[in-house]
């Protein structure tokens, strides 16, 4: 049996935010509102033939610069899994935000994946706005704008498929360049949403995430992920702590760090 275009699809836990508050992840949100933590995580997807890592995460110095507590540092958590990041082929990165690009130098064998938009809104005229810059981290863009030159990386403008089973697509809204995967697993097409939706709820309550470049698209964007997902619960949303609760874990010694997502979400 082939089973080359059927992936399991895991997320790992790398660091945390606690002490949020529901106006720092909804637009209007009540600012007395507590309890909307973050977590952070990268993604992976491997099939008999093909592995897909999806991001890379922020190093400890950034995340203790900007306050966020590092829990395992990512390519642990993916030797955990039995990949090692010196070997991986393939890295999608859906957006250059500071965390979800940081460590790509751990990959040393990977082609990176990147939208043509991301390029362009990161080192464009929006940057001269801290509103637009503040998620990016500068030498983290120039880095990449290195890799560029060096030809390990490679462009799409719009959707792709990168294999059977595996593809990415633009949806944009939170950045110009915000790309998601989606990926074909045991269950069905599990989509990867990454920041298109931070939480679930803004996705299912259309109350949208403050770090934006165009509120319009970006609420566009929710439609269009359930689109790509054979159903609602298979669009795994890119920060919310109830994905570690709602997925089993990857192995017991894995709990509370890496968790499935071909399987079916407890609700």
């Amino acid at each position: 049996m082939d089973n080359s275009n059927t992936y399991e699809v895991f997320a790992i836990r790398y660091a945390s935010l606690t002490g949020r508050k529901a106006s720092e992840n909804f637009i209007g949100g009540d600012p007395h509102e507590s309890a909307s933590d973050l977590d952070y995580f990268v993604w992976l997807a491997r099939s008999s033939t093909r592995t897909f890592v999806v991001d890379t995460g922020f190093d400890a110095a950034v995340g203790a610069r900007r306050g966020r507590r590092m829990l395992i540092p990512p390519e642990e958590g993916l030797a955990r899994l039995g990949v090692d990041a010196k070997s991986v082929k393939d890295v999608v990165i859906t957006h250059l935000h500071f965390d979800h690009v940081g460590n790509f130098g751990l990959f040393p064998a990977a082609t990176f994946h990147l939208q043509d938009d991301e390029m362009a809104y990161a080192t464009g005229r929006h940057m001269a706005a801290k509103f637009f810059r503040q998620a990016y981290e500068l030498d983290e863009v120039v880095a990449m704008a290195r890799e560029v030159y060096k030809g390990r990386v490679r462009f799409h403008d719009g959707d792709a498929e990168l294999a059977s089973g595996f593809s990415l697509h633009r949806i944009g809204g939170h950045t110009k360049g915000l790309q998601v995967a989606r990926v074909h697993t045991r269950v069905g097409w599990v989509v990867l949403a990454s920041d298109a939706t931070h939480l679930y709820a803004n996705m299912n309550e259309t109350r949208p995430f403050p770090i934006v470049h165009d509120v319009p698209t970006m609420i566009a964007g929710y439609r269009r992920l359930r689109e790509l997902a054979d159903s609602p619960e298979l669009i795994v949303p890119g920060h919310d702590p109830l994905v570690m609760r709602r997925y089993p874990p990857a192995s017991a010694e894995l709990e509370g760090i890496a968790v499935r997502l071909d399987h079916r979400p407890e609700p």
